[in-house]
């Protein structure tokens, strides 16, 4: 039994304390603007944390470099501050040395989708076992307003006086095409709707990838207001639900039909549609994520929110284990001096 396999062995053994959420809160000031979308983000994380059933010292928060990036700071876990857009590559790199962690990333829109943009979409094809939060605000919060990769087209910024020409990014469609194999998205100022969103992705296997409309109050207020309001929010935002057929409105009387791969809404009033006719959500159907996911480039259809895909497949730092595990077995523990001096050396005196 090696190191690794010792220390998982001995975390099954151990009994997990009962924890509330303020046993995930540090003894750090929170340095958020006030009003700042990333405080609903973190009282959620911090009330699902103990229906996790998961010691404090096995959980670990990553981040790179961002607003958003400060998260590991608040958390009281085990936690790592890294440098910008590498939060990815670092948390690939602990899960795989330790497998029975459970790692967490926290990220931004221009921390995980412009520097950082290459190693978000290889975590997602390798399905490391990561479970990564994309505070998407579509600005640059931490340095005082630039355009960002998600910002809309035209976006007048410090960066863009004229506005930005850049079509911008769609994280989760990014995430769907990068082969994540969970990808959702949820609202800051609805924190039931959050909370569910992130005990699925804790619950999956394999990457989960969350895009979470957070409100940068300073630099881009009210950027997400039609979908998080009580005023719009009912007719803006679709509420997906695995089984279900796809229906919103305040008194719930439209839904979305597709017509060939268009999907369309339809009213339920006229007599002309029911819920019969309404696109069911299947989360294990991939075209079906597509089309969801692509629904935000058109203002006149409603935002999807919750669980857009689910589906298993191999995951990264399984099989990884699994192959040094058969090494083991043919070859035995390694020997570090021994692989140092093999073959031909030389000593330069």
């Amino acid at each position: 039994m090696n190191l690794v396999q010792e220390i998982i062995a001995e975390n099954k053994n151990q009994a997990v304390p009962k924890y509330t959420a303020k046993d995930f809160s540090s003894d750090q000031d929170v340095r958020w603007c006030p009003g700042c979308g990333d405080y609903s983000i973190l009282a959620q994380v911090q009330r699902v944390m103990p229906e996790l059933g998961i010691p404090k010292h096995n959980l670990v928060f990553i981040s790179g470099i961002g607003c958003s990036s400060r998260f590991p700071y608040y958390m009281d876990t085990y936690g790592f501050h890294g440098i910008h857009g590498r939060a990815p590559a670092i948390a690939t790199g602990l899960k795989v040395a330790r497998p029975d962690l459970t790692v967490w990333v926290a990220t931004g829109d221009g921390d995980g989708l412009s520097i950082g943009g290459n190693h978000l979409i290889h975590v997602c094809r390798r399905n490391v076992d990561l479970k990564i939060l994309l505070f998407n605000n579509q600005i640059y919060g931490l340095t005082k307003g630039q355009y960002s990769p998600t910002s809309e087209y035209g976006k007048v910024t410090k960066s863009t006086p004229f506005g930005s020409v850049d079509s911008p990014f769609n994280p989760t469609l990014l995430a769907l095409g990068a082969e994540s194999s969970f990808v959702a998205r949820t609202l800051d100022r609805d924190p039931k709707h959050m909370q569910y969103v992130i005990r699925r992705a804790a619950e999956h296997k394999g990457t989960a990838f969350i895009e979470i409309y957070q409100n940068c109050n300073v630099f881009n207020d009210g950027a997400f207001f039609t979908f998080t309001e009580k005023e719009s929010k009912d007719e803006n935002v679709l509420f997906l639900e695995h089984g279900k057929p796809m229906v919103f409105g305040k008194q719930k009387d439209k839904g979305i039909k597709l017509e060939g791969f268009t999907p369309t809404v339809v009213s339920l009033t006229d007599g002309k549609y029911s819920v019969n006719d309404l696109m069911v959500h299947n989360e294990k159907d991939t075209m079906l994520s597509f089309i969801l996911a692509r629904m935000s480039s058109f203002p006149n259809l409603p935002r999807p929110v919750g669980v857009f895909y689910q589906m298993q497949r191999p995951i990264y730092d399984v099989e990884m284990e699994r192959q040094l595990q058969l090494i083991r077995e043919k070859k035995g523990v390694g020997n570090l001096e021994t692989l140092l001096n093999h073959g031909e050396t030389w000593i330069i005196q």
